[in-house]
């Protein structure tokens, strides 16, 4: 039995920068492959008389996919003795964007690739803008195609400090820069006497180094409140509070809070569907819930313990980061559904902070166009029970609908209240000041947070 943990990355980096090569130098390094798979591939290339490139792995292995490999075989790219890795398919910034805010994918680390000839491109800036916008910490820096430079240390040294600056002032801190070959398999797997001024760990090392996120199971309980069903046939007056539990454990007895309505009960019994009744239930489980005494909840409303520190807050205003997938701008004072869980309500964009590739020190924005991503300020009809992304995945991911068509998606960074808000505000008037006064030193609102 397979028992070793997954870890999900997304390997990023502008086109021919070395991606592809160094994930089939990954696949190839580490003992990945299928059987055969690699000779086969260069067996390939000699007889077509084209030269073995390790990115034409990838390709094999597609191929092998639609013949009918399992999804789930085909994306465990590669493994080390600690666990395997997952790449998260992202051809470009917009795919990846839509692809970890959608939930069909997240990623916890990142690998960004730099060809080490063309240095730091503007696509480089903005995956690590990206990276900054989705939150993700783990990020490691490989700067590549070192073997073509004699392995100059200089060349190293000036892409790091110049990239390492343009992250600081994106509050992205890399975990490390690591110089590589990777068509030659240079500090992929092994370090190599080329690089002996190099003195850190190897790709490989560095990606068993970072941590998995937190198991749902282990957090705090919460249940978007899905429907609640009433039956009357037999004399059976049982109202049953169903929907499928998003993080944590329940049992029997404990005494729960919906939320926004605050309206507080026990659970009196644990209903599952063609099925005795149970006494605990947790993570993914669709249940259904009988309480002790009577309460009117709706639907929408998320059930969390009363006696858990549960990071769930109903919010009528959020900081959101948001993909605009609309064939119209996304603009003011336009009403917008706003979905999120079992939740439902009328949305409103009140501020765009920034834009995704635009310049920081824009002082307003006035839409946000297809394909666009950035960071806005929505105000909610009604209050919804909510968390940050980073607290609760599951409760802190949104959709956004026009007229029937899904036009957005994002991700809750924080809910605003009238303290944060003003603070906000208060912020924004001492980064004008800074900016006015110490012009040089203060480029941007990022970099003063930084220095601050």
């Amino acid at each position: 039995m397979n028992d070793k943990e997954r870890m999900n990355i997304v390997i990023t980096g502008h086109v021919d920068h070395g991606k592809s090569t160094l994930v089939g130098r990954l696949l190839a390094d580490t003992a990945s492959l299928p059987e055969g798979k690699l000779e086969g591939v260069k067996s390939s290339c000699e007889k077509n008389g084209r030269v073995f490139e390790y990115s034409m792995l990838l390709d094999a292995l597609e191929d092998e996919q639609k013949q009918g490999i399992t999804i789930d075989s085909a994306r465990i790219f590669f493994k080390s003795k600690l666990r395997e890795y997952v790449i998260i398919d992202a051809p470009g910034h917009i795919e990846f964007l839509r692809n970890m805010l959608s939930g069909a994918s997240r990623a916890v680390a990142a690998v960004l690739v730099i060809d080490a000839i063309e240095g730091v491109a503007e696509n480089s800036k903005k995956h690590g803008l990206l990276l900054s916008l989705l939150g993700i910490s783990q990020v490691l820096v490989a700067i590549n195609k070192l073997d073509a430079l004699n392995y100059d240390e200089n060349v190293f040294r000036k892409i790091k400090n110049e990239y390492e600056e343009y992250l600081k002032s994106l509050r992205v801190k890399p975990i490390a820069f690591i110089p590589i070959s990777a068509r030659e398999g240079k500090n992929i797997v092994q370090l190599t006497p080329e690089m002996s001024w190099y003195q850190g760990k190897t790709i490989l090392e560095v990606l068993d180094s970072f941590h998995n996120l937190p198991s749902n199971e282990d957090s705090f309980f919460a249940m978007p409140l899905q429907d609640i069903y009433r039956f009357s046939d037999d004399n059976d007056d049982r109202r049953i509070y169903a929907g499928t539990i998003v993080s944590g454990e329940i049992k029997t007895g404990d005494f729960v809070r919906f939320l926004p309505s605050n309206k507080e009960a026990h659970i009196k019994n644990i209903e599952v569907w063609s099925a005795s009744s149970k006494t605990t239930a947790k993570t993914n489980e669709a249940v259904g819930f009988t309480l002790k005494e009577e309460i009117y909840v709706r639907s929408g409303e998320v059930m969390v313990k009363v006696d858990e520190n549960a990071l769930v807050r109903a919010s009528t205003k959020i900081r959101a980061n948001l993909i605009w997938l609309g064939s119209q701008p996304l603009t003011f004072h336009k009403n917008y559904l706003f979905k999120l869980g079992s939740a439902k309500v009328s949305a409103k964009l009140e501020k765009i902070e920034r834009v995704l590739g635009e310049d920081a020190n824009a002082h307003q924005y006035n839409d946000l166009k297809r394909n666009e991503c950035g960071s806005v300020i929505l105000s909610l009809s009604h209050p919804v029970a909510l968390s940050s992304f980073y607290d609760n995945a599951t409760l802190g991911r949104f959709v956004l609908v026009d007229n029937f068509d899904a036009v957005g998606g994002g991700i809750v960074l924080e809910d605003i209240t009238e303290e944060n808000e003003n603070k906000s505000s208060f912020e924004e008037e001492l980064f004008a000041l800074l900016r006015k006064h110490f012009p040089h030193k203060f480029t941007n609102q990022e970099e003063i947070l930084y220095q601050i």
